[in-house]
């Protein structure tokens, strides 16, 4: 009786399988499984102390991310999707940096799942951008990308996404243009504009309506603040950016670049 149920139990547990990793490198596609990353040659176990998606700290066994990336150069552009369908969009240069902030491809062992990201909700894995002394370099939250399914080597947004582009015209130095650097690194992993990017996470922020036209300012600061503040949903993933984020001439920059967009909208 004991061994029919001991059987039974197996048949019925979560079959475990290593997780692959797509590198898309321009003409270089390669594949990693979690097993042979885990079994790297400079694979390693650190201690991420304010963990990004955990808020807490955290051990991770971890790739130099510069291992994985051979071929690529610090002036290319790179991009992290994930299984939801987040997009991060990164210049390869701090990628590729040895320190003092340096990435790593946090890997997570299939016998040894991570813990889930809150109630309801999967774990970080089966890849992960994590950082070391990441306020060196003024390392954002969006950086840092989890649940990475492939790392692809792309022109730079300007290049891919032209209806993304403020007013040519523009001073080099108008806040427009630093709201728009700050749109990139901030808002793009999650949301198109004008239909351009390459997220499915969250909806479109010009069309058919910009954020700048429907709230008023003072709620859509308190919003990007603090989504749950304003409106408030289980099935919320928007994270709030704080100060520490995003300060507030950046925040000020970033809706310039919202509230100019809103004339420049593509039908």
């Amino acid at each position: 009786m004991r061994l029919c149920l001991a059987l039974l139990c197996l048949l019925l547990a979560p079959t475990l399988s290593a997780a692959q990793l797509n590198l898309e490198l321009g003409d270089d596609s390669r594949h990693w499984t979690s097993e042979r990353l885990l079994a790297h040659p400079q694979a390693r176990d650190i201690t991420i102390e304010q963990d990004v998606a955990y808020k807490r700290t955290m051990h991770y066994r971890v790739v130099p991310l510069a291992a994985l990336l051979k071929g690529v150069g610090p002036t290319d552009h790179l991009q992290a999707v994930a299984l939801d369908g987040f997009a991060a969009e990164m210049p390869a240069g701090p990628l590729l940096q040895a320190g003092p902030a340096q990435a790593w491809l946090a890997i997570e062992d299939p016998a040894h799942p991570w813990p889930a990201l809150g109630l309801g909700k999967p774990g970080a894995g089966p890849f992960y951008l994590v950082w070391t002394q990441p306020q060196a370099s003024g390392i954002r939250p969006e950086q840092w990308p989890f649940q990475i399914a492939s790392i692809r080597c792309l022109p730079p947004v300007e290049t891919r996404f032209p209806a993304l582009l403020p007013d040519p015209d523009l001073a080099k130095d108008d806040p427009v243009r630093q709201g728009f650097a700050l749109f990139q690194q901030n808002c793009l992993a999650c949301h198109r504009l004008n239909g351009a990017g390459d997220a499915h996470l969250g909806p479109d922020l010009n069309l058919p309506h910009n954020p700048t036209e429907y709230f008023q300012p003072a709620f859509l600061r308190q919003y990007i603040r603090d989504p749950q503040s304003l409106r408030h949903w289980p099935q919320a993933k928007m994270p709030g950016f704080s100060t520490q984020v995003l300060g507030e001439p950046e925040l000020d920059a970033l809706l310039a670049y919202l509230n100019h967009m809103a004339g420049r909208k593509v039908h």
